[in-house]
C-alpha cells in the first residue's frame, strides 16, 4: 500500500534535532550533511512532516543564544526546501529563529513555549502566517520537572490551549493555522501524561488540529524499566501514538517513523474495515 492510498490516519510528522545535547540522538545529526541525510531518510521512511530543532528542551536543558540556533537550522531547511516537497516546521520558541526559518522555507512554528516566550511571538505568528503549534508546558525546561502539580491536569491543559489559541485569533493568526500540543512530558508527572494521554478526545474537542509528541519520552521508561535508553521505547511510543489515533488527534510527532506509520496504517485499516458496510 502506498502512502497515496493509505488509510486515514494521522499525519507523522519525523524529528529532526541539530543540537549536540538532544536527550533522545545525542548530537548524531548536528552537522549539515548529516542532518539532510536523516531528513532524506524520514521521508523516505514515511514522514508527512518533518520538525527540526536548534535548542534541546529535554528536562534541564539550558537556553541557546538565538543566532546559534538560526545557524544551526536555517542551512538545513533551505537545502531541505529546495529539494523536498515535505512541509517543514521549525521547533524553536524565540521569535527571530521562528523568522529567520520561514524565510528559509519553513511553514510551521511549533512553540513549546505557546507563544509566551517572548512579548512580540504572537504578532510575529500572525505576521508570518504560518501555522503554529500551541504546546502546553508547565514551567519552563530547566525547571518542569522539579515539582509539577494540578488539580485536574486534563481540564487545566485544556483551559490553558484554549486561551492561547483565543490569544493567537485575537493577534491575527487565521484559526484553520492554529495547532494544539498537551506537552506530554513538559512539565508532568507519570500519572499527569498518563491521564492525558487517556483523554485526548477532550482536548480534540476544543475544534483544532492536536499534535501529540510523546515519542521516547521518560514515561515509557517507568512504566518499562527495560526501556532506559531512549532508542528502546519505540514500542511504548507506538502504543501512545495509537491511542492519540483512536482519539483523533491530527498528527503525531515521533523519532521512529517507519514503524509508527505502519502501526498507524494497519490501525486504520481495521477501523476502516469495522465502519465499512457488510456487503
Amino acid at each position: 500500500m502506498t502512502r497515496a492510498s493509505a488509510p486515514r490516519r494521522p499525519l507523522v510528522m519525523g524529528v529532526l534535532n541539530l543540537t549536540p545535547d538532544s536527550f533522545s540522538d545525542g548530537g548524531r545529526h548536528a552537522d549539515p550533511p548529516a542532518a539532510l541525510g536523516q531528513a532524506q531518510r524520514l521521508i523516505a521512511q514515511g514522514a508527512d512532516l518533518l520538525d527540526i530543532g536548534g535548542e534541546s528542551t529535554r528536562p534541564g536543558a539550558d537556553p541557546v543564544p538565538a543566532e546559534i540556533e538560526i545557524a544551526r537550522v536555517t542551512p538545513v531547511i533551505a537545502a531541505l526546501a529546495r529539494d523536498a516537497t515535505t512541509p517543514i516546521s521549525v521547533d524553536t520558541m524565540k521569535p527571530e529563529v521562528a523568522r529567520a526559518a520561514m524565510a528559509a522555507g519553513a511553514t510551521i512554528w511549533n512553540d513549546v513555549t505557546a507563544l509566551r516566550h517572548a512579548p512580540d511571538s504572537v504578532d510575529v505568528a500572525a505576521e508570518l502566517g504560518c501555522q503554529v503549534v500551541l504546546m502546553h508546558m508547565q514551567g519552563e525546561p530547566r525547571t518542569m520537572q522539579a515539582a509539577p502539580r494540578y488539580g485536574d491536569v486534563t481540564a487545566e491543559v485544556c483551559d490553558f490551549l484554549l486561551a492561547r489559541a483565543e490569544a493567537a485569533l485575537a493577534a491575527g493568526v487565521a484559526r484553520d493555522r492554529i495547532w494544539l500540543d498537551p506537552g506530554i512530558g513538559f512539565g508532568k508527572t507519570l500519572n499527569h501524561n498518563l491521564s492525558l494521554l487517556a483523554r485526548l478526545d477532550a482536548i480534540v474537542a476544543l475544534g483544532f488540529p492536536v499534535l501529540l509528541g510523546a515519542s521516547r519520552k521518560r514515561f515509557i521508561a517507568a512504566l518499562h524499566p527495560a526501556a532506559d535508553a531512549p532508542e528502546a521505547r519505540a514500542p511504548g511510543s507506538i502504543a501512545a501514538a495509537l491511542a492519540g489515533a483512536q482519539a483523533g488527534v491530527a498528527a503525531v510527532r515521533v523519532h521512529d517513523v517507519a514503524d509508527t506509520a505502519q502501526a498507524l496504517d494497519v490501525w486504520a485499516a481495521i477501523r476502516d474495515a469495522g465502519e465499512a458496510k457488510a456487503p
